[in-house]
């Protein structure tokens, strides 16, 4: 299954849970694609005690998933992207739209 995300929170708890399914996701062979948009392009700075964002994050990566991060939302927040946050554009989110079996939202 190709599985598409789109995160466009912070809330610690829901990006952390989404990021939980996407490892499950990948441990059963599923290929799964992150969109970042909005606030969601924010993800590298999320800091919480209970809900490590960053080292879930990190094992999604290591496992093989792939984030895309919008290039506008990133730039009205003078960033230029991050290993977690890669600039990406509007073509890149419709196509993991376009591509994925099942899309879910966070």
């Amino acid at each position: 299954m190709k599985l598409g995300m789109i995160i466009t929170q912070t809330d610690p708890e829901t990006v952390f849970n989404g990021l939980r399914l996407a490892l499950y996701s990948l441990e059963q062979g599923d290929e799964v694609h992150i969109f970042l948009s909005g606030k969601g392009v924010e993800l590298g700075q999320i800091k919480d005690p209970k809900f490590d964002v960053q080292a879930q994050a990190q094992k999604v990566l290591e496992a093989g998933g792939q984030f895309f991060a919008c290039g506008a939302c990133l730039k009205i927040r003078d960033s230029e992207g991050s290993e977690v946050c890669p600039l990406s554009t509007l073509k890149d989110q419709y196509e993991l739209v376009r591509g994925s079996d099942r899309l879910v939202t966070f």
